[in-house]
């Protein structure tokens, strides 16, 4: 079993949702950045989502494009985040997966991001502009150094697709709650649970679900069958270190009673 599958099942075995924090590399500041890593991993972060900057991220919502581009001005980059993580190794408890568009994965070279990623402690990618079609050599190249090339699907992924996704797949499946951009939402949107369904009768992996959370009351109105077993913030992190708090209070929504699972009669 890949870690990151064994991070979302030992929280499944305590009857609460895996937490997924997802935070822009760089952000607030280079030094902030890595207090509030650390604190997303000592305050109950079973996975850190890593966001590797892109001058073009068309799935990012406002709130992530601005951080992205904030980070690149002050100079962060790929091999940064990699040295970074590489001289803090030892230190997280968390799996730490990087999030990024294909692009400066591609400059930085996938054999080297492989073994460059495997010393620093990284154990999955995530790109959202990469097609199952063009997958496989990268996912070639992550998987020899033990890494996950973590598996996207939402609304419009049809059962037939999600089969081709579940038989490459480890670690988890990122669920997109919705169509469009990322950032935070009030609600949770009609059809969350049925692409929970249909994702759970295709994938025997874990089901992260995001785009759009900040509260782990969102999933009360989400039947038991249609409901995760990890959720994503993102926006709403980075929106709430943007003002001045820390990740320590933002973790504490997740801490105790309200990070149970929700179970409907």
């Amino acid at each position: 079993m890949h870690i990151l599958e064994e991070k979302i099942r030992q929280a499944m075995a305590e009857d609460r949702y895996a937490v997924i924090p997802f935070l822009t590399a760089g952000f607030p500041d280079k030094d902030a950045f890595w207090r509030a890593l650390g604190e997303l991993d000592s305050h109950g972060a079973d996975i850190i989502e890593i966001g590797v900057p892109f001058s073009d991220p068309v799935a990012d919502g406002p709130v992530v494009e601005s951080a992205s581009r904030q980070v690149l001005s002050d100079g962060i980059t790929l091999a940064s985040i990699l040295e970074g993580l590489r001289l803090r190794k030892d230190y997280f408890r968390a799996g730490m997966v990087l999030m990024g568009y294909l692009n400066p994965f591609l400059q930085y070279g996938f054999e080297k991001l492989a073994k460059d990623a495997r010393e620093a402690g990284v154990s999955g990618v995530i790109i959202p502009d990469l097609p199952y079609e063009e997958a496989a050599p990268y996912r070639e190249a992550l998987k020899a150094e033990g890494i996950a090339l973590i598996s996207l699907v939402g609304p419009n992924t049809s059962e037939e697709r999600m089969k081709l996704y579940a038989g490459v797949s480890e670690g988890y499946v990122y669920v997109i709650s919705v169509l469009g951009t990322t950032g935070e939402r009030s609600a949770v949107a009609p059809r969350v649970a049925e692409i929970v369904e249909r994702a759970r009768k295709c994938f025997d992996l874990p089901l992260a679900m995001g785009f759009g959370f900040s509260s782990p009351d969102q999933l009360g109105v989400l039947p038991e069958s249609g409901q995760p077993d990890a959720v994503v913030f993102g926006s709403a992190l980075v929106h709430f270190l943007r003002d001045g708090h820390s990740a320590e209070e933002f973790m504490q929504r997740w801490e105790g009673a309200k990070s149970r699972r929700i179970h409907n009669a």
